[in-house]
């Protein structure tokens, strides 16, 4: 890879997360972390606005537009694959704003990517027996949750289980299974972390009230790592 390549790739995973670290860049590029500080300069040099934040790494003022980046015929194959994917989803909320979101994206394929893209996505089925049809509406309300730290409160019915039962809980991580989301979240009825599945909520409301991160980690909850309550 040339030098100009990588400031060019280095810009643009700046512009797609919120801070890298010199040796996240030196391993993503295979080059010392020397020659990361010297391709930060000529960026920087070049009017491009790096904040540097001292003991975490590099980020773009807030505001900084790059023009958008050209996607190669492969790039674009992996998203339009991963749209057929999503569609699997039992979750309306998140096939809505994965599109909205493509459809952005898209609008940046050269017009020769686009028929490509177009003509490859009526070669592709994704099949699934094992689909049930209970479906939901709430994935993209629960990301903001997990990530702005809100209670959220929830009628839950478990499996074969006719009862339905309150839950105010502290959503912390997500994951998906046999297209089945996932939600694990700090549960005060059980005073414990706790595991539910999305599409057997029947009724949420996220509050504007804030939780405390616990700093979850999958590895700490797959090997029983303690998460006391506060």
């Amino acid at each position: 890879m040339t030098q100009l390549s990588r400031l060019i790739s280095i810009l643009t995973l700046l512009k797609s997360k919120r801070i890298l670290t010199s040796t996240e860049l030196s391993d993503k590029f295979e080059v010392s972390v020397r020659t990361i500080y010297r391709d930060i300069r000529k960026l920087e040099t070049s009017g491009v606005p790096i904040i540097i934040l001292e003991g975490r790494g590099y980020t773009l003022m807030e505001g900084y537009q790059i023009a958008p980046v050209q996607f190669t015929e492969k790039q674009a194959n992996a998203l339009i694959t991963a749209q057929h994917l999503v569609n699997q989803s039992n979750d309306s909320s998140f096939i809505e704003h994965f599109e909205e979101a493509l459809t952005k994206i898209k609008s940046v394929f050269r017009s020769s990517i686009q028929e490509k893209s177009e003509l490859l996505s009526d070669k592709i089925r994704v099949f699934d027996t094992k689909q049930e049809s209970i479906s939901s509406n709430v994935l993209s309300e629960i990301q903001l949750a997990v990530t702005n730290f809100n209670y959220v409160e929830i009628n839950y019915r478990k499996a074969d289980d006719p009862n339905i039962s309150f839950r105010k809980i502290e959503p912390c991580a997500m994951y998906s299974t046999n297209n089945k989301w996932i939600l694990i979240a700090w549960c005060h009825l059980r005073h414990d972390m706790r595991a539910f599945r999305i599409d057997r909520i029947q009724h949420f409301k996220v509050l504007y009230e804030k939780f405390e991160d616990r700093k979850f980690s999958f590895k700490d909850y797959y090997t029983g790592g303690p998460y006391n309550s506060k």
